[in-house]
């Protein structure tokens, strides 16, 4: 059965990430992998958007609507359905996901490293500042799919969220940031490719030149969606058997759905969107 690594980069434009992140251009260009365009959910907020992300469901309906709100989830999700399932679930990310699917409010000592089976984040490392380091956040996640070998993985960086915001979308070190991201991840997503890992990249939102995000203009909302497929020696063969640059525009509210069933775990009824499929 598949495995799923999701790598949530907040604030990650669509443009941007297909100007300047030339390994995830290669596996689209090769057809590794598929690209879509997501017109994301509203309001374009970190939180609600984590949220809408993990259970398929407009803010509205899951009732994080503001970055303020800190409780956990309380409608059916990704790391819920995983772990009913039987499956083992893993994360690297900013506290808000930790207060979303394991504890809230977040402990800085309690809950900044967890291994405990009964959490839905069962595996879980989390920072706290915008500005971690996106490099070790990647090294710690490598770290913990090498010993956990997890079924369900978030990998979500804050770097171009945090470029973005303090320098504008216009800006080089956002767009170099991106460069950056994709430098760091090459090494890594080749290795989760030949560990049978189906990977996805998206943003959450993305953000526009005054370093704003949360309304409805297209820089605040258009994101990636990559999915790309698991192949030994992947860059070994000439072409893969992807989509490429599909040329279309997907919904957030297709990502939860698209993910459980890539892992064979059933879809709860609150998901409405069609899933996702990778050829």
């Amino acid at each position: 059965m598949n495995k799923v690594i999701l790598i949530l980069s907040d604030a990650l434009r669509y443009d941007v990430a297909k100007d300047n992140m030339g390994f995830l251009g290669h596996l689209v260009e090769y057809k590794f992998a598929n690209l879509y365009k997501i017109v994301g959910e509203l309001p374009s907020l970190s939180r609600p958007m984590y949220e809408t992300i993990h259970t398929g469901l407009p803010s509205s309906e899951h009732g994080i609507v503001a970055n303020s709100i800190v409780r956990r989830s309380a409608k059916p999700n990704i790391f819920q359905s995983v772990t009913s399932a039987g499956k083992v679930t893993a994360a690297a990310a900013y506290y808000w996901v930790s207060e979303l699917y394991n504890r809230a409010p977040y402990n800085r000592i309690e809950d900044k490293e967890t291994d405990d089976e009964s959490l839905l984040i069962q595996h879980g490392r989390f920072y706290t500042e915008d500005e971690y380091p996106d490099v070790e956040l990647f090294a710690t996640a490598a770290h913990l799919i090498r010993k956990f070998f997890p079924d369900y993985f978030l990998l979500h960086p804050m770097g171009m969220d945090y470029y973005g915001e303090t320098y504008g979308s216009d800006s080089k070190e956002y767009r170099h940031h991106a460069i950056q991201q994709d430098k760091w991840l090459a090494p890594l997503i080749q290795e989760w490719m030949e560990r049978k890992y189906i990977i996805l990249v998206t943003g959450d939102h993305g953000v526009n030149m005054d370093g704003s995000h949360g309304g409805t203009t297209p820089e605040q909302r258009e994101v990636p969606f990559f999915m790309i497929q698991p192949k030994s020696s992947a860059l070994s063969a000439s072409q893969g058997k992807g989509r490429g640059d599909t040329g279309e525009t997907v919904s957030h509210l297709q990502v939860a759905p698209t993910i459980l069933q890539l892992l064979g775990v059933p879809i709860p009824e609150t998901m409405k969107y069609l899933p996702l499929l990778p050829d």
